[in-house]
């Protein structure tokens, strides 16, 4: 009966997504802005809960609660407080210029800001070459949870490679449809519907554990009292640390997100959804990790299977079926919410800043708008085959939780070591486009190497570690990438085909 309803809600979310981005298509322009940007049309509360929900993913519903429900709450610091302060400074930051030179030079992506500034294809080709490297284990991460998570509600006979190629041929027709205005408003409706949701959650816990909060806390302090207070064990300053710059810095260049910052349709716009982020940031993450906290003061160790995430056996524990379905199929939705918008800022990343220049044709925007929606197949499906043999090859008994977290961390660091070379160009007249050009490559040289060289020691060194002193190799590189980009600038000149004053034309 569970899986049923569960399974019914699901299929309910894909026909009313569908629907959505069936008026969507009849409303969007055949252009390549209005399918990618909605024309920057985007008001205040669209904007924001598009990138609310954009990162709605399998890492913040079954990773984040995982990760409080093993290590503690402060999770919650390193997600919900500092990335949601972090990230909105970068919003304004980066995303502000972003928006300026979006409206005066129509750009749709970083690699076409970037590369007009630079004179450079180079330049272009190189972040666009990065950004889908990184993205394309990103929209697996997704794959694999929804993929697991239908699995699980249906005992295995729904198997994972089914799950995951039905969610992911609903999305390739969806956002083939829809484009970025058809997202955005589903988006904001899954955004609000999971706020509601989780609040519930933790309210219907509460009231259906026999002495409420005194209970769990007391569970707490008889099986984890470290959880009772800060910091500690996992949650060392220098890990925290290393997490939340690495998420927040990451995200800022994350394609889905960071095309947002094109979109909004004035100045107040903008300004008022970064303003609002960390409040609404606040309002997801601590219900949804207190959940995954909560559980182990309840006791619910023996009733989590291999593989199995703590979100879905908290919920069945103390909710009734109806509730707990529709709050994982919501999580399941988010998930789709997550990847649609990573499927259309891939397609772009493609067809604008890798065919375009690349390509010796000269194609419409026509052209161009149909060959983006191939690309959001050629991409997704691409991303399947690889979630399929992962799953099946790599992860073995590994909890669900600890494949996503390891997947999304990885990802985040690989994004972030973009942020800083991309920030002294936006602000740094002397910027080169041999500083920008190393200052990109050589930090992802580093960290590729250092995530996926073996540790050697050599004498009393250790090569290859992933953390040292405590911190970990992501900040490592992104100060190198600092380095890197202003150094090399300093000792080069700028070519005659450098925009020097192209980000300068404005006040700010």
């Amino acid at each position: 009966m569970t899986a049923t309803l569960q399974l019914g809600i699901i299929v309910g979310y894909l026909l009313v997504a569908l629907s959505v981005g069936l008026v969507a298509y009849r409303l969007t322009e055949r252009t390549a802005e209005d399918f990618y940007l909605a024309s920057r049309t985007f008001g205040t509360v669209v904007l924001l809960f598009t990138v609310f929900a954009t990162l709605l993913s399998a890492f913040t519903f079954f990773g984040g609660p995982d990760t409080a429900y093993a290590f503690g709450p402060e999770w919650i610091l390193v997600m919900g407080l500092m990335d949601g302060i972090i990230f909105a400074v970068l919003w304004y930051v980066v995303g502000y210029k972003q928006w300026l030179l979006g409206q005066k030079h129509g750009y749709v992506t970083l690699g076409e800001m970037l590369g007009d500034r630079f004179g450079s294809t180079a330049v272009r080709v190189l972040v666009a070459g990065i950004s889908l490297f990184w993205l394309f284990p990103y929209v697996m991460l997704q794959q694999i949870g929804a993929g697991g998570a239908l699995a699980s509600l249906t005992a295995g006979a729904f198997p994972f490679w089914a799950g995951a190629t039905l969610i992911t041929l609903f999305m390739i027709l969806y956002v083939a449809l829809a484009g970025m205005r058809g997202i955005a408003w589903t988006d904001t409706l899954q955004g609000a519907f999971m706020l509601t949701m989780v609040w519930a959650a933790v309210l219907w816990v509460l009231v259906a554990v026999d002495g409420g909060l005194a209970t769990i806390n007391a569970g707490l302090e008889a099986s984890n009292p470290e959880f009772l207070a800060l910091g500690g064990g996992f949650y060392t300053p220098a890990t925290m640390l290393t997490f939340a710059v690495s998420i927040a810095f990451g995200v800022a260049m994350f394609p889905q997100v960071n095309q947002r910052f094109f979109a909004a349709s004035s100045e107040a716009v903008l300004k008022r959804s970064f303003a609002l982020w960390p409040v609404l940031v606040l309002l997801l993450f601590v219900p949804a990790f207190l959940l995954g906290t909560w559980a182990t003061g309840l006791g619910l160790e023996a009733d989590i299977g291999a593989g199995e995430s703590i979100l879905p056996v908290i919920l069945a524990e103390y909710t009734p079926t109806w509730f707990a379905a529709l709050v994982i199929a919501g999580a399941i939705a988010a998930m789709m919410s997550s990847s649609d918008s990573m499927l259309l800022s891939g397609s772009s990343y493609f067809t604008r800043d890798l065919y375009r220049p690349l390509s010796e044709d000269t194609i419409t925007d026509q052209q161009e708008d149909r060959l983006g929606r191939i690309g959001v197949a050629v991409f997704a499906l691409s991303a399947l085959a690889a979630s399929i043999w992962a799953e099946a090859a790599a992860f073995g008994g590994a909890t669900v939780g600890s494949i996503l977290v390891n997947i999304g961390d990885l990802a985040f660091g690989g994004f972030a070591q973009m942020a800083l070379p991309v920030i002294v160009a936006l602000y740094w007249r002397r910027t080169t486009r041999s500083g920008i050009l190393a200052g990109v490559l050589v930090p992802q040289v580093l960290y590729i190497a250092f995530n996926f060289l073996p540790e050697t020691t050599v004498g009393s060194l250790t090569l290859f570690s992933d953390a040292y002193l405590g911190w970990g190799i992501s900040l490592y590189c992104m100060l190198v990438g600092l380095l890197v980009t202003v150094g090399v600038s300093a000792l080069t000149v700028q070519t005659p085909e450098e925009e020097t004053a192209l980000y300068f034309e404005f006040a700010d």
